[in-house]
């Protein structure tokens, strides 16, 4: 079968398509046909080898497929289940072997580039305002790259939630996309000097009660000094690299601030809270609080582009690989 390999860590250019033996399922393992993957940050960080994994190996941990054959002791799911699951490496291919426990049965109503384009960061953004900072009818919020699929789906779900978001965006056209989510006030990150003034400008010269903060080691000054006494931030990802090390002793001089450093695994650690999250996504997807946006696809050997175009901020929404070319 074809499948994308990454042979040795870095840029882009190390997705390479390659022809690889077909996958065999182990106990408690399915195999599922791969009808799209989410291209997410994560595997981006496992190319570089942020995060490592054996090499050679298929990247991609988000997809949506058909069981097509089971191993030994599965009883979660059986051949010809639509399902979708995350945190699996190998969905770059045109099947993969998953841990049947992490398979998520899809509803007739969701289609397979809907669970490929949500679950990872639906789950994510439920887990963020649901857990790590449980949001309040009233709260002022800022989310870094509001604009992107991550931001947008945040900036929704924030609205829903009754929380007023103030967003930060690369260009004026991403800030519309920003505001069309529910963004109150969108900030354009390159046309202000001090961002955490800004912010306070927009909420009455008041810090703020939580920072969603994506982007990492170019946001993280900012977003701590757009925060009130004893203000929370959320830390959830390093879309522009990882924060350096820093003194604990800044969060008691910025007010007593709390920091979280949240894992998705660590919020679906059992199949129970796995499936309650899903079941939850899936319903706000059905009563349009969420909107799944899907901006690009693109076939496997267009692998490298999609991480390029992802890493160059030049999307919006959501990018998925196809597997099968002939369905984009």
């Amino acid at each position: 079968m074809r499948a994308i390999q990454v042979y040795e860590v870095g840029g882009p250019e190390v997705l390479q398509e390659a022809e690889v033996d077909q996958p065999r399922p182990g106990p408690g393992e399915a195999i599922v046909e791969v009808a799209a993957s989410g291209v997410n940050f994560l595997d981006v960080y496992y190319r570089e080898g942020r995060y490592s994994l054996p090499l050679p190996f298929t990247p991609g941990s988000e997809g949506a497929g058909t069981v097509v054959e089971v191993g030994p002791g599965v009883a979660d799911v059986a051949v010809g289940d639509r399902v979708g699951w995350v945190e699996i490496p190998g969905t770059y291919a045109e099947r993969a072997v998953v841990d049947s426990s992490r398979l998520v049965p899809l509803p007739d109503d969701i289609g397979f580039e809907t669970a490929a384009a949500v679950l990872l960061q639906g789950m994510t953004a439920h887990y963020l305002v649901k857990d790590a900072y449980p949001v309040q009818g009233g709260d002022t919020v800022l989310v870094h790259a509001a604009a992107g699929g991550m931001g947008l789906l945040l900036t929704q779900l924030i609205t829903h939630l009754g929380g007023r978001v103030i967003g930060t965006t690369s260009t004026t056209a991403k800030a519309e996309l920003a505001k069309r989510a529910g963004a109150a006030e969108v900030i354009l990150s390159s046309a202000v000097d001090d961002l955490a003034a800004e912010v306070r400008r927009l909420n009455g010269g008041q810090g703020l009660p939580v920072v969603f903060d994506g982007v990492g080691a170019h946001t993280f000054d900012a977003s701590l000094a757009s925060l009130r006494t004893r203000g929370h931030l959320v830390l959830f990802g390093a879309a522009s690299g990882a924060v350096p090390p820093f003194d604990p002793i800044r969060l008691a001089h910025g007010g007593s601030l709390t920091l979280i450093r949240p894992s998705l695994g660590d919020f679906t650690a059992d199949r129970s809270e796995l499936l309650r999250r899903a079941a939850d996504v899936f319903e706000w997807v059905r009563s349009k609080a969420l909107e799944v946006t899907v901006t690009g696809r693109y076939a496997l050997s267009e692998a490298a582009q999609a991480h390029s175009d992802l890493e160059a901020r030049r999307t919006t929404g959501k990018l998925l690989v196809i597997p099968d070319a002939a369905a984009i």
